[in-house]
């Protein structure tokens, strides 16, 4: 007798695949679900071997358009940086996959979930914090938390074995000596021959993006347009070639920030588990609209506004990194952000070049910056005198920090 059914999120490879045999030798029946993000995979032959090892139905959803509008435009409008320098492409994909697998578990009247994430990383955390958020009612089979199945499977030997036995298709080519996570938005790298801080990453590491040493000799010229904080249009300036769906504008990115070998980065970072890692990640379309959105944003949002709002930033990204996304807290934030994104709208001319995105210009209806009242040349409807009155109020504190200074000193 089935102990209930179980939605697996399934990626094809040699972990899940495992893992929906164990799961029917335990006696449920499985449903798996892989989600299209945007990564390079054969789905269709991930379909055909996941109903080859006994799966009662399998779902593969294109989530990629959804990615884009849901879950990569509140990062753009967010400026979202963990610890000042990764765009989360992992993070940032995990609530998008999960909803989706939610739903599944509904429609399908699935009590369970499971996902073959580790026991010592993120996305354990991120994706069953979105599936109780979701669905609060929801069974959650973790196996790499369970002995019985972590004891029995200590490594990738063990697993191998367990495929032969069990007819699961193996891989005939070498496993990188790393593992690799890819999505529209990044391709990550970690584990293996990288877990030494101080080891380089090889050449042939890198997938999404040139080394920039090799990378065109000549720029490509972009124009950006947003509105309300994030791309409507892309154009390439000397093609004349142009993207508005957000898809074909990000993927178009991609395209171009990998051809000139921009968004690599190498970096430790502190994971929410308590421990630090090593990653590497790759994102070059992120990387692009990054330095795009600040420039527009500086240019269009009043300063003190801007000041909360990077405070805001700060906070969002810790929440999407940990994996609050369905918090109230980060509902609460990506509203405010939101909010602070109405006038930001423009156009943003940028050259991508060697690795590096060079801003070049910038125009806005809802500018902030007015050439008359800033030029050197014209007076425009300011006072200079007025500028005294302010240095003497802003030095009033200074003053009075440094005479008790100086008293004290001359006490002792």
């Amino acid at each position: 007798m089935s102990k209930g059914t179980v939605v697996l999120a399934y990626s094809g490879g040699l972990d899940t695949s495992c893992i929906l045999v164990w799961l029917k030798e335990e006696g449920y029946d499985v449903i798996t679900y892989l989600a299209n993000i945007g990564q390079d995979e054969d789905f269709e032959a991930a379909r055909k071997k996941a109903e080859s090892l006994g799966a009662k139905k399998v779902f593969i959803e294109d989530l990629r358009a959804e990615f884009v509008e849901d879950f990569i435009w509140p990062a753009v409008q967010a400026n979202a940086v963990y610890e000042d320098r990764y765009l989360m492409g992992t993070a940032v994909a995990r609530p998008c996959i999960g909803r989706r697998q939610v739903e599944i578990a509904r429609r399908e009247g699935a009590q369970f979930v499971s996902h073959g994430a580790t026991g010592k990383g993120n996305d354990q955390i991120r994706f069953e914090l979105t599936c109780y958020a979701l669905y609060p009612e929801v069974k959650i089979i973790a196996p790499w938390r369970i002995p019985e199945f972590y004891n029995r499977f200590r490594g990738r030997i063990d697993l191998m074995e367990y495929a032969q036995k069990h007819g699961i298709p193996v891989p005939v080519t070498p496993r990188a000596p790393w593992s690799m996570d890819a999505n529209l938005m990044h391709i990550s790298y970690e584990s293996g021959i990288l877990e030494d801080p101080k080891s380089h990453a090889p050449d042939d590491l890198y997938l999404m993006t040139k080394n920039p040493e090799d990378s065109p000799s000549t720029p490509d010229l972009l124009e950006i347009e947003f509105k309300n904080g994030v791309p409507v249009k892309v154009t390439n300036v000397k093609e004349g070639k142009s993207k508005d769906s957000p898809l074909d504008i990000f993927s178009y990115l991609n395209e171009i920030g990998g051809k000139h070998g921009v968004g690599r980065i190498d970096i430790v970072e502190n994971r929410f588990i308590g421990m630090k890692s090593r990653g590497i990640y790759e994102t070059p379309g992120g990387t692009i609209l990054l330095q795009a959105h600040l420039d527009i944003e500086t240019f269009t949002m009043d300063k003190e506004v801007r000041r909360i709002k990077q405070g805001l930033s700060i906070r969002f990204s810790e929440l999407v990194y940990n994996g609050f996304w369905y918090s109230p807290e980060c509902d609460f934030v990506r509203h405010c952000i939101a909010k602070s994104q109405e006038n930001v709208e423009g156009k943003v001319q940028l050259s991508v070049f060697k690795g590096h995105v060079y801003i070049l210009g910038r125009e806005s209806p809802k500018s902030l910056y007015n050439e008359e009242l800033v030029s050197m040349d014209v007076q425009g409807d300011y006072d200079p005198c007025d500028a005294s009155g302010f240095i003497r109020i802003n030095a009033v504190r200074l003053r009075e920090h440094h005479r008790l200074q100086g008293f004290s000193s001359t006490k002792q």
